[in-house]
């Protein structure tokens, strides 16, 4: 059985589309992990910025680990001035050892995010966090116009990855169904690639 991790950081709505991914790839017959990279911002920030700590409680921290169990990775980080989230970063940059053994060369790869506005990010934040897939030597699986609804979404979702327009609060049909598409599609690739 072909193995998805769902790795994210964030809270809200992008917990929301990781789950979304992470239906798509279990509806693709995968085993799946769902993963969140640790907060890293300090207890006084954490606190006077109100972030909800305790609504991802439930989901495992993500270990490196997680990354050498699967076959294929889908992950998300809703966009910090156009970039991935310092927390997503730093889990990241702990992968040298990894790195050294070419532990995740050949293994397929996607990408989610969101962003408050239109052009606050979605493409630049998938952009940033596909950089770490290339040096890895990953095979970078994106949407494509595979499905009709990236042509037609008017919130988040474009050929580049699964997203979601945040200040609409609640993800929309479209943006649903592009995340289910690209755990499905990334579960799809990893098993081809996988298979001998």
């Amino acid at each position: 059985m072909v193995k998805v991790l769902v790795l994210f950081y964030g809270y809200g709505s992008i917990v929301e589309l990781a789950k979304e991914v992470y239906r798509g790839a279990q509806e693709s017959g995968a085993e799946v992990r769902l993963r969140r990279a640790r907060e890293t911002m300090p207890p006084e920030l954490v606190e006077k910025m109100r972030i909800p700590l305790d609504s991802v409680k439930d989901i495992p921290e993500a270990t490196l680990d997680d990354l050498v169990w699967a076959d294929g990775i889908v992950m998300g980080s809703p966009t910090r001035f156009g970039n991935m989230a310092g927390p997503l970063k730093t889990f990241l940059d702990q992968t040298g050892p990894l790195f050294g053994k070419g532990a995740l060369v050949g293994k397929a790869v996607g990408f989610f995010t969101e962003a408050n506005t239109m052009h606050g990010g979605h493409e630049t934040t998938v952009l940033t966090m596909s950089t770490f897939a290339y040096h890895h030597g990953m095979v970078i699986v994106p949407v494509g116009y595979a499905i009709p609804e990236v042509g037609s979404t008017t919130a988040g979702g474009s050929p580049y990855g699964a997203s979601h327009l945040s200040s609409l609060k609640e993800l929309d049909e479209k943006e649903r169904v592009i995340a289910r598409f690209l755990g499905r599609r990334v579960a799809e690739v990893a098993r081809k690639l996988s298979s001998p």
